[in-house]
């Protein structure tokens, strides 16, 4: 009975409970006060599918995850930027040598030549050169590199904040199917529960026909049958219920132990409607689908890579100055220090054919990315077209159920009334009760399969980003 709606809520959930981690809010749970990003209020012992949704958008772990990415994204921005801005930086270098161009050097740069440096210049002897020093270094231009890569650190951002939309959407869809599942299969439970109840109250009474000799034994064993296969369905529909729990503590970022109740917040259930054509579903879905956003932000990120590394071909011009002293013991004086400050200006002539793979491999991956959004844009159309024939398919599903249950319900009423009148077999009425409880089964779970699959269409168009 349930088959549908949880063959739907496996395909949906698939991508999520793969990725989710058991141990983010076990810790809540124990309430650890280290723990900065879990919820400071216990769990509710109730949920109603508000609640549900809510604390899944503040513990779930992979929302968790795409708002660290978030941060990762602008630390890199910080990165990139980095480069417009001087380079600062201190040593210290000692040196000690008797090499007759290097102790020249250090005499020079000590501010020690005298008249007699130049007589034994061939044969100075050791000496020691110590050179604290300050070097500042500014980038004037590297071929437009540092300003393309900080265009792609920012669309960077963009992208995971696209990456955690995109989570948020498929969460808010999982969490209400499997709120849906969850209710259905309680429904089901029931429906099994009053199934087992009437037919023990029926089997009781052929029973005791029995004996008086008034029915056949073939009525009592095809009682026994449908007793048997009520309470399989009991069993199925109890499976159902921990499965679906299962699935909403994962997505709530629960221990599966973890006890809570899913109620609804009223005892009518919202009627699920399908207000707008494919159409406008579709170009509502492409204007604001993250998915559609992310591709096209990944395309303009790939294009600044690709200009940036277009950018080695040009040359690279920097700055420097240099302050320091030198002197034959540590130490600093103002008298002996050294200012050097210049402009250098590099090309790269032959890189070994570096400077062009690395291009050629830009382009590809900007190729790729077109081809991403491309593909990208067709499986939302594909998703959209889907959602919307489930939705028309289980809307179709409920009006015919619920025209079945009045029928199902006269039906059994009148073969109660023949069989007082001991005009029919226990065959017709069992037969009689397992359509009226069917119908009630097929009703309830059109219901839900009707909202779930309202849930799938607005995750396709992208109503909870």
């Amino acid at each position: 009975m349930l088959k549908t709606i949880r063959n739907n809520l496996a395909l949906t959930l698939l991508p999520i409970l793969m990725l989710s981690s058991e141990s983010a809010l076990a810790d809540h749970v124990s309430q650890n006060t280290t723990n900065k990003t879990a919820p400071e209020k216990p769990v509710a012992q109730s949920l109603t599918l508000e609640q549900a949704i809510d604390y899944a958008l503040s513990n779930n772990p992979d929302l968790q995850i795409a708002t660290e990415r978030i941060s990762q994204a602008e630390a890199q921005l910080g990165v990139a930027l980095s480069a417009f801005y001087p380079q600062v930086t201190a040593k210290v270098g000692y040196d000690h040598s008797n090499n007759p161009a290097q102790v020249f050097s250090m005499i020079v740069a000590q501010r020690d030549f005298g008249p007699n440096s130049i007589n034994n210049i061939n044969d100075p002897g050791y000496r020691q050169n110590f050179r604290p020093e300050i070097i500042g270094k500014l980038s004037l231009f590297r071929g437009g590199q540092d300003y393309h890569n900080s265009k792609a650190a920012e669309l960077g951002i963009s992208a995971a904040e696209f990456e955690r939309s995109s989570v948020r959407n498929a969460l808010i869809e999982a969490v209400t199917a499997s709120y849906y599942a969850y209710l259905a299969a309680q429904e089901a439970q029931k429906v099994a529960q009053d199934s087992i109840l009437a037919i023990a109250s029926e089997l009781k009474l052929t029973r005791q026909r029995y004996e008086a000799g008034t029915v056949l034994k073939s009525d009592v064993l095809s009682l026994e049958v449908k007793s048997a296969e009520a309470q399989e369905a009991q069993i199925r529909a109890a499976n159902a219920i921990d499965l679906a729990k299962t699935g909403i503590a994962t997505l709530l970022g629960l221990p599966v132990d973890q006890a809570f109740v899913v109620t609804s917040a009223s005892s009518m259930l919202p009627a699920p409607k399908l207000a707008s054509s494919y159409n406008d579903l579709l170009d509502l879905a492409v204007t604001q689908r993250p998915e559609v956003k992310a591709a096209a932000n990944q395309v303009e990120i790939a294009l600044a890579k690709l200009k940036s590394e277009q950018g080695a071909y040009l040359p690279k011009a920097d700055a420097y100055v240099s302050y320091g002293q030198n002197s034959q013991s540590p130490g600093f004086s103002g008298s002996k220090d050294n200012v050097t400050a210049g402009v250098s200006v590099e090309m790269d002539l032959f890189s070994g054919l570096e400077t062009k793979n690395r291009v050629s491999a830009a382009e590809r991956k900007a190729a790729e990315a077109r081809e991403t959004e491309r593909k990208t844009k067709l499986a939302i159309e594909q998703e959209v077209k889907t959602a919307f024939l489930k939705l028309e398919e289980a809307l179709a599903r409920m009006r015919v159920t619920e025209a079945s249950v009045a029928a199902a319900d006269e039906a059994l009423r009148l073969v109660n009334e023949q069989r007082r009148a001991e005009t029919v077999t226990i065959t017709r009425y069992i037969e009689a009760e397992a359509a009226r409880n069917k119908a009630h089964s097929n009703t309830i779970a059109a219901h839900y399969d009707a909202l779930s699959a309202e849930a799938a269409l607005k995750k396709a168009v992208g109503d909870w980003k």
